[in-house]
C-alpha cells in the first residue's frame, strides 16, 4: 500500500511517500500505526496522528487493502 506522510510525520520517516508491503494479512489502520511506531520510534512521541484512507479519515478498525492510498496526518496547530 502507498502511504503518504505530511508535516512532522514526513520528517520522522525521511520521505513523503513509502510503499509498505510487509504488514499482516488483512491489516487495519491500527496495524499500520503499530507498524510505524515499531519502525520509527519518533512516532510514539506524537500525541496523536490521523490516518486517512482513500481521502477519508479512518478509525483504527478500518481494514486496509494493498490498493489503498493512505495519508498520515500529524496534529497541526494554528494561531
Amino acid at each position: 500500500m502507498n502511504v503518504l506522510f505530511f508535516g512532522i510525520a514526513r520528517d520522522i520517516v525521511g520521505t513523503s511517500e513509502l510503499l509498505i508491503s510487509d504488514l499482516v494479512n488483512k491489516p487495519t489502520v491500527n496495524d499500520l500505526k503499530e507498524y510505524l511506531m515499531a519502525r520509527y520510534s519518533e512516532f510514539s512521541k506524537l500525541t496523536s496522528f490521523a490516518v486517512a484512507v482513500n481521502n477519508e479519515y479512518a478509525k483504527d478498525n478500518v481494514p486496509l487493502d494493498q490498493n489503498d492510498e493512505i495519508a498520515i496526518i500529524p496534529p497541526v496547530s494554528g494561531g
